[in-house]
């Protein structure tokens, strides 16, 4: 500051001087601000079943994850016949060189999640990042060479294992401080704190894969991190976690940005049926071998566990049963998908807790934090149920996921690339994953932000004139529209919530039309779609209803409670085919009103609805 204060006054005599010696008081400010903001995160810490900060102020954690980032995930980038990372990884190699491969890598890195993406999820309100990592983003570059060998060829895991054994003994894994998994840790660090937001730090792929889904942690042999031995007998895979945890933990312990340490992303299928016990003892002795380590380098962030089953099972995990000596914040974790928002509706095992009630009575049973780190991959009414009910227990959150290519569930929609086996598909993927590029979702936002009785229009509709049928007003079904099925809450049911799966994320169907436009689909009797119009002059008016309908269909149109037309039940057409029918409205007031679209009988598709005043009558013409 000192060197600042010098250059300003020795050269604010002249114009220019003036001009710079105002930049660098304006630079100045603009740090001394950034550091306030960071200086307002403090280290929380477990008291009973709350998140404290440093003044003893309750802090619940509600956010977004940036899945797809540090690790991708093939369904976020529409690659799912490619499965997971490293089998894209495969795909591009049969025509890119490993130089090629690393360096489209990094840009992708570079350009998926930015410090715009951040400043957006804190405008929108949100207090906390959940950051998933792969751990090969903390190799080297001759220990990334050896992976991608693998990659290139699987046959090679034996030999990789025992390289990865050498160099755990001669202390060679995860110590660079340069490497790139740390510097994009920095990165997010940094925006976050920028904005005054939380960072929850997740091993989502650890090394040898913590579960038996190749998409989910990248393994090339399911299971292996609780399987594989190197010629030592060691459980090698498990050391260098610990060892990774190590060196995060003495990089980050007074860190007071960081909120959590996530210790391993959703352990699943261990069990009997895998090789492994029915008692969750290997995951229970890892822990402790983690906590410990943790603890060891003088860290007391608060380490999140997850269970068992993508997070959710904790048989032997409970805080008694935990072989450590210090069981000083801890907090439990839920991954919630797909399940009932009912808080009355229990599971019989009060150690599996992604439901509401066993979530509730596992935080009082244990006096421990839970909080739900992933939850999602639904429909907005599901979204909105689900972060309300946990607002109302004060359980924190983090919802999943920031961005999806082509996909109306994520909070940012990512255009369309072609293949990603491509150049041109590359290319137009490096573009489209910039914020920049990408488009709000804005009705997934509303869903998670908003109480269950907000309603607020999705587009201006105004009278005269065309409203299409797809932009009815955001807001709750039962509120803003009502659709038969709304939200799928049991796991083995694949009923889609929006049959046509295009423009929104409610249970409203929507079909996307071959000229780009989409339309209102597989109406059914007793469904209604709101729209919040203004009506610039009182009168009637005609109105035009473009639909298609292959038998007979009968809409209705209110105005409040007033009926103001109707679509006659008569129609008749061949399936598929589109027709525009033409009535007139009973006269309308002047102002904002909201008009309600009632379903009496099923109609195919609805297009759009096009008011015009009506013609006035010429006497004698």
């Amino acid at each position: 500051m000192k060197r600042v204060r010098t250059s300003f006054s020795a050269q604010c005599c002249t114009p220019m001087g003036l001009v710079v010696g105002i930049a660098l008081l304006v630079l100045g400010l603009l740090m001394s601000s950034q550091l306030l903001l960071a200086q307002q995160l403090s280290m929380l810490r477990a008291a009973g079943t709350k998140m404290l900060d440093a003044s003893g102020r309750e802090v619940v954690l509600r956010g977004y994850n940036v899945g797809g980032w540090l690790l991708q995930e093939s369904y976020i980038l529409q690659t799912d016949t490619l499965d997971c990372q490293w089998r894209i990884k495969q795909g591009l190699l049969r025509t890119m060189s490993e130089t090629q491969l690393e360096d489209f890598y990094r840009q992708y890195r570079a350009n998926f999640i930015t410090k715009a993406d951040i400043d957006y999820l804190a405008k929108l309100g949100f207090n906390c990042v959940r950051v998933p990592f792969h751990y090969d983003l903390f190799l080297t570059d001759t220990q990334r060479r050896a992976r991608t060998q693998v990659i290139r060829s699987p046959r090679n895991v034996a030999g990789y294992v025992q390289q990865l054994s050498r160099w755990y003994d001669e202390n060679q894994l995860f110590t660079n401080k340069n490497l790139e998994g740390f510097q994009q840790l920095d990165n997010v660090l940094s925006w976050c704190a920028a904005n005054n937001l939380y960072v929850i730090l997740d091993l989502h792929a650890a090394p040898g894969g913590q579960g038996a889904d190749h998409n989910i942690n990248d393994n090339f042999v399911p299971l292996d991190l609780w399987k594989r031995r190197d010629a030592k007998g060691r459980l090698i895979y498990q050391d260098m976690t610990v060892r990774l945890w190590e060196q995060l933990a003495a990089r980050y312990r007074a860190d007071a940005r960081i909120a959590m340490y996530d210790l391993i992303n959703e352990p699943h299928k261990m069990d009997a049926a895998n090789g492994l016990s029915a008692s969750n003892q290997e995951l229970s002795a890892l822990y402790a071998r983690l906590i410990n380590a943790v603890r060891a380098q003088q860290d007391q962030h608060i380490l999140l566990l997850e269970g068992n089953g993508y997070g959710n099972e904790y048989t032997n995990l409970t805080p008694d049963k935990l072989a450590v000596r210090d069981k000083s914040n801890l907090a439990y974790n839920a991954h919630r998908y797909w399940c009932p928002n009912d808080p009355s509706i229990a599971d019989p095992n009060p150690n599996q807790i992604n439901l509401l009630h066993n979530l509730v009575a596992f935080r009082e049973r244990w006096q421990v934090p839970v909080w739900v780190g992933e939850t999602g991959e639904n429909s907005n009414e599901w979204f909105a149920a689900a972060v309300q009910g946990l607002n109302a227990q004060n359980i924190g959150w983090c919802h999943w996921n920031i961005k999806r290519v082509n996909s109306p569930a994520g909070l940012l929609r990512i255009k369309p690339y072609g293949s990603i086996i491509t150049p041109e598909g590359r290319a137009a993927l490096l573009r489209n994953v910039q914020f920049s590029n990408c488009t709000p979702n804005r009705d997934v936002a509303t869903s998670l932000t908003q109480p269950s009785s907000f309603s607020a229009p999705f587009m201006p509709h105004a009278i005269p004139g065309t409203i299409q049928a797809v932009d009815y007003d955001l807001g709750r079904a039962g509120v803003a529209y009502h659709d038969d099925f709304s939200a799928k809450i049991d796991y083995r049911d694949n009923t889609p919530w929006n049959q046509g799966g295009a423009y929104r994320n409610d249970g409203v169907d929507i079909q996307p039309g071959p000229d780009g436009t989409f339309s209102v689909s597989h109406l059914t009797a007793g469904e209604w779609l709101n729209y919040t119009v203004t009506i610039s002059k009182t009168g009637a008016y005609d109105v035009q209803v473009r639909l298609q309908n292959p038998g007979p269909g009968c809409l209705t149109l209110k105005l409040g409670e007033a009926t103001v037309a109707t679509v006659p039940g008569s129609l008749e057409s061949k399936p598929g085919q589109w027709q525009t029918i033409t009535l007139q409205t009973q006269p309308l007031p002047v102002g904002q009103h909201t008009l309600r679209l009632c379903v009496d009988k099923p109609v195919a598709q609805l297009a759009w609805l096009r008011f015009a005043p009506v013609a006035a009558v010429v006497p004698g013409g």
